[in-house]
């Protein structure tokens, strides 16, 4: 029998799960990131914040999660779609697409104009993913200071900047917004 799943904010209860997703998620990334990369975890507190925010989602499957997306504000207050993790052993289920879908109808609802994200260019379910789902290219001579900082410090952990895009995902433009 097929797992059923749901996606919903994020409960205290959730967040000791979050880090074990986290690594298993990023083992797929082996080709594209250094190793000390790959065995990084969010430290709890940031999650604890974003959860009391409302900045934190989960994908369950009987009330455990088993994918997560995490929103930072940046120092503007622009959101940035920090990381989405889905267990592979959960994979090729749209529990990421409905995640990343998640996030942006909370941008919407909160009415925030925009959100960004970074990802491996070269990885093929990165940024072609996130292409899918209406996020575009951000050139570099369009990143804003925040965003320009924000891949600095990724290239001092070990990330290759050549190998990184930042993308911008822009809130539609309706008669009631």
């Amino acid at each position: 029998m097929r797992p059923t799943y749901r996606i919903t904010t994020a409960r205290s209860a959730d967040v000791p799960f979050l880090s074990v997703i986290e690594l298993a998620a990023g083992g797929l990334l082996a080709p594209y990131a250094p190793e000390p990369v790959l065995k990084e975890t969010t430290p709890e507190p940031r999650f604890r914040e974003a959860l009391q925010a409302g900045r934190l989602w989960v994908a369950l499957t009987s009330e455990t999660p088993v994918g997560f997306a995490h929103v930072e504000l940046l120092p503007s207050g622009l959101p940035h779609l920090e990381q989405v993790g889905v267990h592979p052993s959960h994979g090729r289920q749209g529990l990421g697409t409905r995640l990343v879908t998640a996030v942006c109808d909370w941008a919407e609802r909160q009415r925030h104009a925009r959100l960004t994200l970074t990802t491996f260019r070269d990885a093929p379910f990165n940024m072609p993913f996130y292409a899918k789902l209406g996020f575009t290219e951000l050139p570099a001579e369009e990143l804003e200071q925040e965003l320009t900082a924000l891949v600095a410090e990724e290239a001092s952990r070990g990330l290759d900047p050549m190998r990184r895009v930042v993308m911008r995902w822009e809130r539609s433009v309706r008669a009631d917004a």
